[in-house]
């Protein structure tokens, strides 16, 4: 599994030879084994990228993400055949068990909501009316204690004035952020053989990533966390290098000490393989950091 993350920020031209990714600037040439990528995050128009290297990062089951003219993630790589049971597979997730679904939504639910907790409880805030909220958590979250918490959670985080949907540099940074995580989660179900559009809560006909959509919740308060701590005016390409480089922020995941990325495998494989009655517990407790600075390993174009 690759651990480096190559970000393309400038004009260049993204190519493929000898088991390597070139990347050639107007200035510099960079040579990276394709088998230390695990994100290649092209984060401009002006990049040119050969079907060799794509071809060569799929078969390798490396994320590719590119950006529009504004920078925002607007298209992701997936592999067409990462594992040959993947017939069998969907066949199983269109008839997973209400009962699996319904307490992993719960599970999901929950670890989001206590990870929402330990972010306002990092930043100084007063969490009891979130913790009120998660007392209320019913099975499949009936009550959408999730929404309520969301109300709430980030007028604590960000201030009244802060409204989500918004064009605020803090909303585009956490938008961005939460892409990125999205990207990984979508990885994971594929390489595992299962659709991302058929999700267990989210089941938007529109959306093509629901199943990744329901999975990555537990941990968007990463991103938030590490956004609340930033002081910026602008989204500027230093925010989106530094969302990136979160999947090398070490957490805690089961008991044990990883980086997200890893955390993400090991999570998303632990959830499909539950839904799919693989195994009967279900454990997926997700904790954060007590602080938001990362020594990310990136390479940076």
């Amino acid at each position: 599994m690759g651990w480096r993350n190559v970000i393309i920020t400038q004009h260049a031209k993204v190519s493929y030879s000898m088991n390597r990714i070139l990347v050639q600037t107007s200035s510099d040439k960079y040579a990276v084994p394709i088998s230390d990528i695990q994100l290649l995050l092209v984060g401009t128009t002006q990049a040119v990228i050969t079907s060799a290297a794509l071809c060569a990062l799929t078969e390798a089951h490396v994320k590719v993400i590119f950006t529009d003219h504004q920078g925002e993630p607007i298209s992701e790589t997936n592999d067409y055949y990462p594992t040959r049971r993947t017939a069998d597979l969907v066949r199983q997730q269109v008839t997973w068990p209400e009962a699996r679904i319904a307490t992993l939504w719960t599970k999901n639910v929950g670890s989001k909501i206590l990870n929402q907790i330990q972010v306002i409880d990092f930043v100084g805030g007063d969490t009891q009316t979130l913790v009120d909220e998660l007392d209320k958590l019913e099975l499949n979250d009936v009550t959408n204690r999730e929404a309520v918490v969301a109300n709430k959670y980030f007028s604590l985080l960000f201030g009244d004035q802060f409204y989500r949907r918004d064009f605020s540099p803090i909303n585009a940074a956490l938008n961005y952020g939460y892409a990125v995580l999205l990207s990984m989660v979508n990885r994971e179900i594929v390489l595992n053989g299962y659709l991302t559009c058929i999700g267990i809560h989210h089941e938007n006909n529109e959306n093509e990533f629901n199943l990744g959509s329901d999975l990555m919740e537990p941990f968007r308060p990463i991103v938030d966390q590490w956004v609340s701590q930033q002081r910026f005016k602008d989204f500027t390409p230093d925010i989106k290098i530094g969302l990136v480089s979160l999947l090398d922020l070490e957490i805690g995941f089961n008991g044990h000490q990883t980086i997200v990325s890893h955390a993400i495998t090991e999570y998303v494989a632990a959830c499909l393989h539950y839904l799919s009655s693989e195994t009967e517990e279900l454990k997926i407790e997700v904790k954060l950091p007590n602080e938001v600075s990362s020594d990310a390993i990136n390479s940076h174009v």
